[in-house]
């Protein structure tokens, strides 16, 4: 049964944190009449045959037939009612991945997208498009940076009928520029014999791997700082209680070593970062290699106060950091339970390996700002962020 097949698949690659970290990525399976896909939110390491919401296909495709705003946020509500709409009868109660229409859209039975940080390394790079060119030819094709939803389905939907007419065969590998990369194949071994040749290919051309060695990890971290975090925490999200973790190793110790050294992980690489981590770490220097608290209560209060410099400026002034990084010392995550700050910790690692990945391909590239801003605003993703328990 392909709906058993599909469950497999998902755990197969959502309990490889090599490709899939808290909620992100989504799976799908499609038969002429119905579209099978993960629910929003729903980790795929713990999906069973009852996490998928079952789409009517052809309600689906009336979408494409509509005109909706041009303003974001209303042609997204919008979207969003018509894809709820096109449910089955008896799934009232979930709801599907935002990405519905992509998986809709592509001509393979199955479709599985992930986030690993090798190939994010190449997505969220300055000659990412060239390397994939070079690496995959015919068999790809890549979507420069888009905002997710409609936008996004839109845009790989245009760019698949250019390459089918160019190539005369649909493009099995999409990659996402600061995104990821979906994958379609029509059984679950072309899935993975896909994957496994992504994997390869992109991986021979990394020059240097990530050094995580000297870990040294505090989850529900004490101490000074900590502590000091807490109540900086508390008293800007008006009294609630909040956790923090730590987390160093030799990757992270060099990139705290000065505010130069920090800048590849001074922004966001993608949606999924945003989410988990928040867009704009919190650098601190420190005169006392990390234990100078006054140093942390003033830099903390100008991030609050929005007087904090963020790259591009932006609507992330005024939030809460998710991480703060403290020069000399290690890297902090916090959130409103311990599984959100561990989160964000395990996003911000994640975000190291990019980065050292990224050098092989000319460099870190961020998302941008009016991107960045709109995922922080974006109502489907503040829902991932709630149901997967990590919202801070």
């Amino acid at each position: 049964m392909s709906i058993t097949e599909l469950t497999a698949i998902s755990r197969f690659y959502g309990a490889d944190p090599d490709y899939i970290i808290a909620g992100g990525g989504n799976t799908s399976f499609k038969d002429e009449s119905t579209l099978y896909i993960k629910g929003s939110g729903m980790a795929l390491a713990d999906v069973n045959p009852e996490s998928f919401v079952s789409m009517d296909r052809r309600a689906l495709g009336e979408i494409w037939n509509k005109t909706y705003s041009q303003d974001a946020d209303e042609r997204e509500k919008a979207v969003l009612a018509d894809m709820m709409a096109a449910r089955r009868a008896g799934e009232e109660g979930k709801r599907p991945s935002v990405e519905t229409l992509l998986h809709d859209m592509l001509p393979f039975v199955y479709v599985v997208h992930t986030h690993p940080a090798l190939v994010n390394g190449l997505t969220c790079s300055m000659d990412g498009e060239k390397a994939a060119a070079d690496l995959f030819g015919a068999d790809h094709i890549w979507i420069p940076s888009t905002n997710p939803g409609y936008i996004l389905s839109l845009a790989v939907k245009e760019a698949m009928e250019k390459h089918r007419v160019k190539h005369g065969k649909p493009a099995a590998l999409i990659f996402l520029q600061n995104h990821g990369v979906f994958v379609g194949a029509d059984d679950t071994p072309g899935i993975k014999e896909q994957y496994r040749r992504v994997m390869e290919r992109i991986g021979s051309r990394i020059r240097r791997q990530p050094d995580s060695g000297g870990e040294l990890a505090a989850w529900g971290a004490s101490g000074s700082v900590a502590g000091v975090l807490a109540k900086l925490a508390a008293a800007a999200g008006g009294g609630e209680t909040w956790k923090i973790a730590f987390l160093r190793n030799n990757e992270i110790a060099a990139m705290v070593r000065d505010r130069a050294s920090f800048y590849p992980l001074s922004s966001a690489f993608s949606p999924d970062h945003i989410v988990y981590a928040g867009s704009d770490p919190l650098f601190v220097e420190s005169p006392e290699a990390g234990g100078d608290t006054a140093a942390l209560e003033k830099a903390w209060k100008e991030r609050i106060d929005g007087a904090d410099t963020i790259a591009g400026g932006g609507a992330s002034r005024g939030r809460i950091p998710k991480i703060v990084a403290l020069q000399g010392m290690g890297v902090f995550g916090i959130g409103t339970s311990e599984k959100g700050a561990k989160t964000a910790l395990q996003l911000f690692n994640d975000a190291v390996k990019i980065a050292v990945y990224a050098e092989s391909f000319g460099g870190p590239r961020f998302m941008a700002r009016d991107q960045i801003d709109f995922i922080n605003n974006w109502e489907v993703e503040r829902y991932r962020s709630k149901v997967t328990g990590t919202a801070s």
